[in-house]
């Protein structure tokens, strides 16, 4: 591209153009310095690429708000990167050096210094040229190599398991930009014109790079308040990650743009009105349309159509003062109706980017909802220009002033934090991380990068990591020092996960655990654990039920009838009529009458008179009936101690059984219903259940032999007591108890808490 004849003047002590030679010169020229013509370094000669905005063009741009900037380094940066870069071709077909130099022109939109102009001309040249970081900095200042070195030591980060230094790749962005910011607002101007060019990528390319950019970089953009790069950046991560949704919506809004541009038009003018009524004739008002990948994410949250967001044209009111922001904002209510809860004062109560302005929703003209944003001049500068509108690196070499380094503590932060810190884990364990306000990145202690959500765990890091990693998980120690297995994780955690080769998850893990996929191992693996459980206790109620018609399970399995009486129970399977059985919604005689239709259990065997005569008499307990089966193996729970009358339900449990509990027990409440299965009590004559009692006493004597005597006089068997003295005034007693039934214990509970010097009786539930 030619300079036209409204091009600036050449710089005092720009060389004329000359050709380009094909290698580079020798290095040595002294930093910053302007050689005469005579004398000049042939690669600081002037160059003009088709296509390529010029020296000139971006002088310009810079001069418009910067105009004491060093000119001369800049042409002397344009002229030695094209040079460099001569001959490399992008994937678009373009010449390389367009990408540096649309890189410095999105730093001048951030009205950067010449420093960080140069820097941006400069940044891919160390990495895809032979020539070296000392090489930059000695040809144009110590500054401009060390931004140069920032960006270039930042290797591609990506978030995949694949790769084994992603930690590091991230420290080092944040190490590079807590030294200097310019580091990381040339990598947000890169990646920026990358993106536009995605296109040309493969597709694989374009996903990848496209979420990577959604997950870290638009994120930093917000995180430093630059609000239009980051809506391009969600826009163009938007185009190649969900094309159709992208063209669908952009031909929706184009549709409709001439009509609304009509309603901008006449908002715009109302308010104009309003703000000259108020006194505020100099105030801008003006329109502007929200960016497609917001308006998307409304659409997805909130699963409605375009039809129904009211709010993608946004108006802005810019004023001189916040005295007159808050003024604009009482004649906007005074006009319009503001919707409650839709009032938000970023002025009072800064975002944590700093951002300020007043934020309304009202109903607008035509009834539609509009949004109002108010703020003053400077606030704009701030939301438009983000972090760079404050953090001004002063040319020839002055540092930034502390007033401006307050207005961003926690980039204050991270350059103290940055002082005396070696160690890369230690370095971790920081607010560095915190830039992501969704999202928790957290690490191994090998520096891989696990992104979780907020509210995850050490169970849901360990599943991160691999399943079997999550089912052996016994422990967990975060930043060294071991915490329970629901401890939230924080941003920079360095997570040490324990296990043990025999450990397996908890069904109590599902409630609190954060992630789709940790969930979803445990419930497979609880599923799993619980269908074999079911399967060995339905082939031993089948067995049991198969014997009674002498049948063994090896004739019942090869039985030419079975595949129907398994198409019959809705399973193809023998195991599957097993684990149904087990799991109680299958009775065992039912198969056998399935299978057998005409067999009849046989009868019991009587009982010879005399030989009941000549038994010894046996203490029977309390036995359950399960599905109808009376010879299941069972157990009672000790968490609740069931007795005869209470409400009881059973749960599987391996290798014992079924677990009887109480309806109401809390254990039985987390259970998986899969686990439950119903039962029943069954009572014979004399049986009995044991129970614990506890007595709150007074430490009295007499009390001990008055608690034995009610319990003798209510036909109760104590098996064993155990009574302590608390603080020499106070006794505890707990009496472990055989009751026939619900009734008898509540009764002798009733007794026991009349007696004089008893303060309070009850059943223990552990």
């Amino acid at each position: 591209m030619t300079p036209g004849s409204d091009s600036p003047p050449a710089d005092p002590g720009a060389p004329a153009a000359v050709a380009a030679p094909s290698k580079h010169a020798p290095a040595g020229a002294p930093a910053g310095a302007a050689l005469p013509a005579s004398g000049q370094d042939p690669l600081y000669a002037p160059i003009v690429l088709d296509g390529v905005p010029t020296a000139d063009e971006l002088v310009a741009t810079l001069r418009s708000y910067l105009p004491d900037a060093d000119f001369p380094m800049v042409r002397r940066a344009y002229a030695f990167a094209g040079r460099s870069h001569m001959g490399q071709v992008r994937k678009s077909g373009e010449p390389y050096f367009a990408h540096p130099v649309a890189v410095a022109f999105l730093l001048t939109r951030l009205r950067l210094d010449s420093a960080s102009i140069c820097s941006g001309l400069l940044h891919d040249v160390a990495e895809d040229t032979a020539v070296s970081i000392g090489e930059i900095g000695a040809r144009f200042s110590e500054e401009v190599g060390q931004i140069v070195d920032g960006v270039t030591k930042l290797d591609q980060i990506k978030f995949s398991s694949q790769q084994h230094k992603q930690a590091e790749n991230f420290r080092k962005m944040l190490v590079a930009m807590s030294k200097d910011i310019r580091v990381l607002l040339i990598k947000l101007a890169d990646r920026l014109h990358n993106m536009t060019t995605l296109q040309h990528m493969k597709p694989d390319s374009q996903k990848r790079i496209a979420q990577e950019t959604l997950e870290i970089y638009a994120p930093l953009a917000n995180r430093l308040g630059i609000g239009w790069m980051k809506a391009q950046l969600e826009d163009l991560c938007f185009r190649h990650l969900h094309s159709e949704e992208y063209e669908n919506l952009a031909k929706t809004i184009g549709l409709r743009q001439s009509e609304r541009q009509a309603y901008v038009n006449e908002v715009v003018g109302e308010l104009r009105e309003l703000m000259e009524r108020e006194g505020l004739a100099h105030a801008t008002v003006y329109g502007r349309p929200k960016h497609l990948f917001g308006i998307w994410r409304k659409m997805e949250n909130g699963k409605i159509p375009y039809e129904q967001i009211y709010d993608v044209q946004g108006f802005r009111v810019l004023v001189d003062d916040v005295k007159e922001c808050y003024q604009a904002l009482g004649a906007v209510h005074s006009r319009y109706k503001p919707i409650p809860g839709r009032f938000k004062d970023y002025i009072a109560l800064p975002k944590a980017n700093r951002y300020q302005s007043l934020h309304t929703s009202v109903i607008g003209p035509h009834t539609e909802r509009i949004e109002v944003q108010i703020r003053t001049q400077q606030m704009h500068r701030l939301a438009e220009e983000g972090v760079s509108a404050h953090w001004r690196y002063k040319e020839r070499g002055e540092s930034i002033s502390l007033r401006d380094e307050e207005r961003f503590t926690w980039l204050k932060q991270l350059l103290e934090w940055h002082t005396g810190v070696k160690d890369s884990d230690e370095f971790l364990d920081t607010m560095k991380v915190d830039l992501f306000n969704d999202e928790v990145y957290t690490f191994t202690p090998k520096g891989d990068v696990k992104v979780l959500p907020r509210g995850a765990t050490p169970v849901d890091f360990a599943y991160a990591i691999h399943t079997k990693v999550g089912d052996r998980c016994v422990g967990a120690k975060v930043d060294g020092s071991m915490v329970p297995l629901r401890h939230p994780l924080r941003n920079g955690n360095i997570v040490d996960i324990l296990t043990r080769a025999d450990a397996k998850p908890s069904q109590d893990w599902l409630d609190f655990v954060a992630t789709a996929r940790a969930k979803n191992k445990i419930r497979a693996y609880v599923h799993a654990e619980q269908r074999a459980r079911a399967l060995e206790l339905g082939n031993d109620l089948l067995e049991k039920a198969f014997r009674r018609v002498k049948c063994s399970i090896a004739r019942a399995q090869a039985h030419e009838r079975m595949p129907e009486v398994l198409s019959w129970f809705g399973v193809s399977l023998w195991d599957d009529l097993a684990v149904a059985v087990g799991f109680g919604k299958v009775e065992p005689e039912k198969a056998v009458r399935q299978l057998f239709p005409d067999a009849n259990p046989p009868e019991p065997k009587p009982v010879a008179a005399d030989s009941k005569r000549k038994r010894k008499p046996k203490k029977e307990t309390a036995s359950i009936i399960v599905s109808g089966e009376d010879d299941v193996m069972v157990r009672f729970a000790k968490c609740c101690s069931p007795v005869p009358g209470d409400q009881v339900i059973g749960v599987v449990t391996r290798g014992r059984g079924i677990t009887v509990h109480q309806r109401g027990c809390t254990k039985v409440l987390d259970a998986d219903p899969l686990r439950r299965i119903e039962c029943e009590w069954n009572i014979h004559p004399g049986a009995t259940a044991t129970v614990t009692i506890r007595i709150y006493t007074e430490n009295a004597s007499g009390l001990l032999a008055a608690m034995s005597q009610r319990f003798t006089e209510a036909g109760i068997d104590i098996q064993s007591a155990n009574c302590r003295v608390i603080d020499g005034r106070r006794a505890i007693n707990d009496f472990v108890v055989s009751v026939v039934d619900v009734r008898q214990l509540n009764k002798v509970i009733a007794d026991l808490s009349r007696l004089r010097g008893v303060s309070k009786v009850e059943r223990v539930r552990t």
